[in-house]
């Protein structure tokens, strides 16, 4: 990419906030957006190869919404805990596999996307954080859950399209679960179990293309609870 093009790139950021550098062959994160540390909300590197970021990433102390889709992006830095104004982080179709433990100190975080990446474990440093209210994590390997999950506080959680084949009972204790996706994954009913069928908050739990028919689904104990929940919260938005 051009100097001049780069440049005016930052010169629209320094006046708006925001700066979308999408699509532009970069390799690594342009050393000039450091010098708006203070004032840079919005970033979106999408559709670049930056496998990694740099140090002073983190010192973007302003930054709301960082937008990273189809980067090659394999690992976070090990301090990215310090971006704590962030709110939206959207990270599709990259390489990672883990998130650091700092990750739990982005306190203001509410809309976490990691689909289509390359997790087999699920990232418990998202379980602490109390603003969070969507978590996509599908498309990846994910193959169980964390035992205790019932500090999670959102309100979506969609796992379509991974390994899951057990679901712990504490999904009926998250205070805030309304919608689980578990499409295409290796549940079987006996991972259904009664607790979250009638206990939980759940409203909505997609469950088609694993290893029952739906009609099994329809037969399970708890199912009529399920589906008062389910109902009652149709006629909310109708």
């Amino acid at each position: 990419m051009g100097n001049s093009n780069l440049k005016q790139h930052i010169e629209t950021a320094q006046k708006t906030g925001a700066c979308q550098l999408r699509h532009l062959h970069l390799k690594e994160v342009p050393e000039e957006l450091q010098k708006l540390s203070k004032t840079l909300r919005t970033v979106d590197l999408s559709d670049n190869r930056i496998p990694q970021l740099p140090p002073w990433f983190v010192t973007l102390s302003s930054l709301k919404n960082l937008t990273m889709n189809s980067c090659k992006l394999a690992s976070l830095p090990d301090d990215f805990g310090q971006l704590k104004k962030l709110e939206v982080l959207i990270l599709i179709d990259n390489s990672l596999t883990s998130l650091p433990r700092s990750f739990s100190n982005l306190s203001n975080l509410k809309t976490l996307t990691l689909s289509k990446n390359q997790f087999k474990s699920f990232p418990t440093e998202i379980l602490p954080l109390q603003q969070l209210d969507s978590v996509d994590l599908s498309q990846n390997s994910i193959t169980q859950l964390p035992s205790d999950m019932s500090a999670l506080q959102a309100v979506e959680l969609n796992l379509n399209q991974n390994q899951v084949s057990t679901l712990p009972v504490s999904l009926a204790q998250c205070p805030r679960l309304k919608v689980l996706r578990l499409e295409e994954n290796c549940l079987d009913t006996s991972a259904l179990k009664p607790e979250i069928m009638k206990h939980s908050k759940i409203s909505l739990l997609a469950v088609e293309g694993n290893m029952f028919d739906m009609k099994a689904f329809h037969q399970l104990d708890g199912y009529d609870d399920y589906m008062e929940r389910y109902t009652a919260t149709k006629k909310k938005f109708n």
